[in-house]
C-alpha cells in the first residue's frame, strides 16, 4: 500500500516540477513579471496625477516605486516554488536554496527601504532608508558569497546502504514536498484573501518557514529508518537549526535580521568543512 502511493505521489511530483522547469513556464513567468510591471507602474503615475481612486490601495500606489515591491515579492513567490521542487535531490541542496531565498527577501527589503523614498531624493528625506539599503544589500551579498563557497565544498555521499532504501527515502522526500505544496498553497490563499479584504499583504515568508522547521524535522527522523550514524544525524540535525536561524531572522528587527542571517549561513560553512574534514578519515561502512 505505501509503495503504491509512494509511486503515485512520484508522478504527481514528477510532472509538477516538468511543468515548473519548463521552458513555457520560464517564459510566461517573465511575461508576467514584466506586465505586472508596467501596469502597476501605470497605475501608480494614474493615481499621482489623482485620475483613479484605488480604495484600500491607494496609499501604496502613490508611491511611484511601489512596482518594483510588487514584482520582487512575486518573484521570491516564485523561488519558493523552486524550493519545494529541490528538497527530495539533497538535503543540502534544500538549505541551500533557503539561503538563496534569505538573500534575495533581502534585496527585495532594501528596494522596500528605496521605495520609501518616493521623488524626495534630498538627503534629509532620504537618510533613514539609506543605512538599511546598504545592510541589506551587502547582507545578501555576504549570505551570496558564503552559499556559494559552501556549494562548492558539499560533497554528495548517500545516506542509505542500498539503492533501494536510496530510492524510496527519495520517494518519502518527495511526498513530503507535496505536503509542503499544499501548504505553500494554503498560506497563499489566505494572504490573498487579507489583501482583498484589507488592501495588506502579509509576506508571509516567516510562515512558509515555520512550516520548513517540521519538515526538516519529518526528514531527519525519517533518516533514522536507513541509518543511525552519528555524524550524518548530526549534520542533519544541524540543518534543521539553520532553517530556524533563518525563521528567526525574518521576525528580527532590521540590522539584527541580517546578522542572524549571515551568521546562520556561516554556521551552514562551518558544518559542511568540520563535516568533510572528520568525514575523510571514517571507512564509508562505519557510516551506515
Amino acid at each position: 500500500m505505501l509503495k503504491r502511493t509512494l509511486t503515485y505521489t512520484e508522478r504527481i511530483f514528477d510532472t509538477c516540477k516538468q511543468f515548473y522547469e519548463s521552458k513555457q513556464s520560464l517564459y510566461a513567468t517573465s511575461v508576467v513579471l514584466v506586465l505586472v510591471f508596467i501596469v502597476c507602474s501605470f497605475l501608480s503615475a494614474l493615481v499621482v496625477s489623482e485620475y483613479v481612486n484605488l480604495g484600500h490601495y491607494q496609499n501604496k500606489f502613490e508611491n511611484p516605486f511601489f512596482s518594483i515591491e510588487i514584482v520582487f515579492t512575486l518573484l521570491l513567490i516564485i523561488e519558493l516554488f523552486g524550493l519545494i521542487f529541490v528538497l527530495p535531490q539533497s538535503v543540502a541542496k534544500s538549505v541551500g536554496k533557503q539561503f538563496e531565498l534569505l538573500s534575495l527577501i533581502f534585496l527585495r527589503d532594501g528596494f522596500k527601504e528605496f521605495s520609501h523614498i518616493g521623488t524626495d531624493f534630498s538627503w534629509e528625506h532620504m537618510q533613514d532608508s539609506i543605512i538599511p539599503m546598504v545592510v541589506y544589500g551587502f547582507g545578501a551579498i555576504a549570505i551570496f558569497s558564503i552559499i556559494s563557497i559552501t556549494a562548492k565544498l558539499q560533497k554528495r555521499i548517500k545516506l542509505t546502504a542500498t539503492e533501494d532504501d536510496q530510492e524510496q527515502f527519495i520517494r518519502l522526500k518527495k511526498l513530503l514536498a507535496l505536503l509542503l505544496l499544499v501548504a505553500f498553497a494554503v498560506v497563499g490563499f489566505n494572504d490573498l484573501k487579507i489583501l482583498f479584504t484589507t488592501g495588506s499583504y502579509l509576506h508571509s515568508f516567516q510562515t512558509f518557514y515555520t512550516v520548513l522547521i517540521f519538515s526538516d524535522i519529518i526528514i531527519v527522523l525519517i533518516a533514522l529508518r536507513y541509518t543511525l550514524n552519528y555524524y550524518r544525524i548530526f549534520r542533519y540535525s544541524a540543518f534543521v537549526l539553520a532553517t530556524i536561524l533563518i525563521r528567526v531572522s525574518l521576525s528580527a528587527d532590521t540590522y539584527y535580521n541580517v546578522i542572524i542571517g549571515v551568521t546562520a549561513s556561516l554556521f551552514v560553512l562551518t558544518l559542511t568543512a568540520a563535516y568533510n574534514y572528520f568525514l575523510k578519515d571514517i571507512p564509508e561502512k562505519k557510516l551506515i
